[in-house]
C-alpha cells in the first residue's frame, strides 16, 4: 500500500511519461494483463489510457488490471491512469 507521499512522489515522474498501453473496445484481456506485467517488470511505472468504445472508465480498468497483476493505481485523471510496480530484477525507483 502506497503512502500519500509516495503516491504523490510517483505522480510526479508520471507526468513526463509517454502513454504506452491503450484499452480499446478488446477490453481488458489476460494478454492484455500479461503484457502490463511484462512493462510493470521493466519500468516499475507506466501510463495507460482508456479509449471511449472500450466501455471502461479509467478507474475501472485500472482497479481491474491492478487486482489482476498484483499493482497499485498510483492515478487516474481523464481517460488516463498510472500504474506502479517494483520490479523484482531491476529496482529503479526508490520510494
Amino acid at each position: 500500500m502506497l503512502t500519500s507521499k509516495q503516491r504523490a512522489y510517483l505522480r510526479s515522474l508520471a507526468t513526463d511519461l509517454d502513454t504506452i498501453f491503450q484499452i480499446g473496445k478488446g477490453g481488458i484481456s489476460e494478454e492484455t494483463c500479461t503484457q502490463i506485467s511484462n512493462a510493470l517488470e521493466a519500468r516499475e511505472l507506466i501510463k495507460a489510457r482508456v479509449l471511449d468504445n472500450s466501455g471502461y472508465t479509467a478507474k475501472e480498468a485500472a482497479a481491474e488490471i491492478a487486482e489482476a497483476i498484483g499493482c497499485e493505481v498510483v492515478a487516474c485523471v481523464g481517460t488516463k491512469f498510472v500504474l506502479y510496480r517494483a520490479s523484482t530484477k531491476k529496482k529503479k525507483i526508490e520510494l
